[in-house]
């Protein structure tokens, strides 16, 4: 058999080379989209304030939808055992995510029907008031708090698989005690931004409007006018420094109960939860600092304090500063 000629040993040289090189670009191609949008790897996780290494890691689509159901939740002062109830049902509904279609006409995040009077489908397409109005049916079973969750879930569901709720409690506890503020830093997200990432502080301000209501943008705080007067409570409103840091005041005496150190640390843990869509870099509360991109994602002490005054009733700001 001849042997192959010089200049065909070149070509198939060649050959190769190129087709090695094909592999590399689209392998490189692939990580920055991967990069980039967040890809299919988790960029979130929570974790147990107690330790003990139980965590739970999600995406952050997942992230934002379960913030607003747990800012949706305390709004209407729902306690955490409800928002841990709804977190859960929609992690088995939709896997917390808005999704487009379902078993017949069922849509969104509760995979709720238009058919069965839950709302339009432009309506059942909005989180926030899909979760809203799960809220609604949720209030109207007696003595929920104490029922086992997939029973509570069930009776606003009515679903073909009543059992399959109770499987994400474990993941729907550690998420709701970030999300309402009960456990502190213990929520991090990479913050990495959204191909379609919002930008700026006025895309936070809209954004918390949006899930806390326009209340959020002012807190009251408690003001002298002479010196021996009795405080009185004057408004303190969001402010935007540098212009690209939203600062949030928090005061206790939440209608719903918690205190304003909770209310702080659900403020910081919803911008986290955030980063990725409206390209959020840094969140600070409480004399602890959270950084998108940090690889250890933890949240950090800082020299600041920045309002860690846990034993009065002003808990500072929370501060969060965005990408432009």
């Amino acid at each position: 058999m001849p042997e192959p000629s010089p200049t065909s040993k070149r070509r198939g040289r060649l050959l190769r080379i190129g087709a090695a090189v094909a592999v590399l670009l689209a392998l490189a191609g692939y990580l920055t989209v991967q990069y980039l949008t967040g890809g299919a790897a988790p960029g979130c996780k929570v974790v147990s304030a107690g330790g003990g290494g139980t965590s739970y890691e999600f995406t952050p689509e997942q992230a934002v939808n379960a913030a607003t159901i747990a800012a949706v939740g305390t709004g209407r002062g729902m306690p955490e055992r409800a928002v841990t109830i709804a977190l859960a049902t929609a992690l088995q509904e939709s896997g917390l995510r808005n999704l487009r279609h379902g078993d017949r006409d069922s849509l969104g995040l509760f995979q709720q029907r238009p058919s069965q009077g839950w709302g339009t489908p432009k309506e059942i397409m909005d989180p926030t008031y899909a979760a809203g109005v799960f809220y609604e049916h949720l209030a109207e079973v007696p003595d929920y708090t104490r029922l086992p969750l997939t029973v509570a879930a069930q009776r606003v569901q009515r679903s073909g698989f009543p059992e399959a709720y109770a499987k994400h409690e474990p993941d729907a506890t550690l998420l709701a005690a970030a999300l309402t503020g009960q456990a502190a830093a213990t929520l991090t997200c990479q913050g990495r931004p959204a191909a379609t990432t919002a930008t700026g502080p006025n895309a936070v301000r809209a954004a918390l409007v949006r899930d806390f209501g326009r209340d959020v943008l002012q807190e009251t705080g408690a003001v002298v006018a002479d010196r021996g007067a009795t405080p009185t409570p004057a408004p303190r409103h969001a402010s935007v420094t540098d212009g690209r840091t939203v600062t949030l005041p928090v005061r206790g005496g939440a209608e719903d109960g918690r205190s304003a150190r909770q209310r702080g640390w659900q403020l910081a843990h919803w911008a986290v939860a955030n980063a990725s869509a409206l390209h959020i870099e840094r969140v600070a509360y409480a004399g602890r600092e959270w950084t998108a991109g940090l690889t250890d994602g933890q949240w950090h002490t800082t020299d600041a304090k920045n309002g860690d005054r846990s034993d009065t009733a002003d808990a500072g700001a929370v501060r969060i500063t965005t990408g432009g």
